[in-house]
């Protein structure tokens, strides 16, 4: 483990997920330990968007921004919202120069999948058509997450090439949730990791799904096609228990034809980018903004 990083372990929740309302407590608390960084330039507004029961939605708009995200937070499924992810858009909305579109999803248990996927598409639809309001050109817009977040936004790419649109540029993939099924070396052998362990990934798989079947739309690792999906930047870190998973699936990108980079970080862990004192923390979050602003360029 990198150096910096060892002496924060303690500080890390040891929760399994067994009380999710006692976790999203837990995770509340810790992020607001993280200060979000002052950017002064950076306008932030709150939005709803009419979908079901409408989903929040919090914008944060460089100016003038070189493009769009639709930014889901992680949090097991079960954890979350524009609040706890508040640090970390304002993060990568000032190193990125787009408008991060923040969105407080539903959760499981109470709303299995496909609530956050339904969620997802809502808020990606309403940002194209309102791309000229948020300040960003339609046909730049990517959609990204950390975490189950990350899952959810590589769902939200299927299902958009499977329904012929909104048309993605590009996808932010950190440290994304997969696949449900824990067949990969790195979710055998990482048991007990930090912040993630395997008990962990199980529940928050069983809070999603709920009494459902796992489809692509849920663990995109279940797709038998990824071609014809958007470029990719897909970030691992070497002690987590999606490491393997995410490996795998951006090698099963390049081999569908879809433009990937890959970074894995040596000496980190699932989440461990919270440790801003970190030098590799710092140079996670600078890459995944400088990966961001490329993809919209490209």
């Amino acid at each position: 483990m990198d150096a910096e990083l060892e002496p924060f372990l303690p500080f890390f929740p040891r929760g399994e997920l067994t009380d999710p309302v006692g976790e999203r407590e837990s995770l509340a608390l810790l992020a607001r330990s993280v200060p979000a960084p002052d950017v002064p330039a950076l306008e932030v507004e709150d939005h709803t968007v009419p979908a079901g029961p409408g989903v929040p939605v919090r914008v944060y708009r460089p100016v003038p921004a070189s493009g769009a995200i639709v930014w889901l937070h992680g949090g097991a499924f079960v954890m979350g919202d524009v609040e706890t992810e508040h640090p970390w858009a304002t993060f990568l909305a000032d190193a990125s120069g787009a408008v991060v579109i923040s969105v407080g999803y539903r959760l499981a248990p109470e709303d299995p999948y496909p609530a956050a996927l339904d969620d997802a598409s809502a808020v990606l639809g309403w940002a194209v058509e309102n791309a000229s309001v948020l300040g960003f050109a339609p046909a730049r817009i990517a959609v990204g997450g950390h975490s189950a977040g990350g899952g959810i936004a590589a769902a939200l790419a299927l299902r958009a090439r499977d329904r012929q649109g909104p048309a993605i540029r590009f996808q932010l993939l950190n440290q994304p949730a997969l696949d449900d099924r824990q067949e990969t070396w790195s979710q055998r052998a990482f048991t007990d990791t930090p912040w993630m362990t395997r008990a962990k990934v199980g529940a928050s798989w069983r809070y999603y799904l709920g009494s459902r079947e796992a489809t692509e739309y849920a663990a995109p690792a279940r797709a038998g096609d990824l071609s014809g999906l958007p470029p990719a930047y897909v970030a691992t870190a070497e002690l987590c228990p999606n490491r393997d998973e995410d490996v795998d699936y951006a090698l099963r990108l390049l081999r569908s034809g879809v433009s990937v980079e890959l970074h894995q970080w040596p000496g980190t862990f699932h989440g461990s980018q919270a440790i801003l004192s970190a030098e590799v923390s710092q140079r996670q979050l600078a890459e995944l903004g400088a990966a961001l602003r490329r993809g919209l360029a490209g």
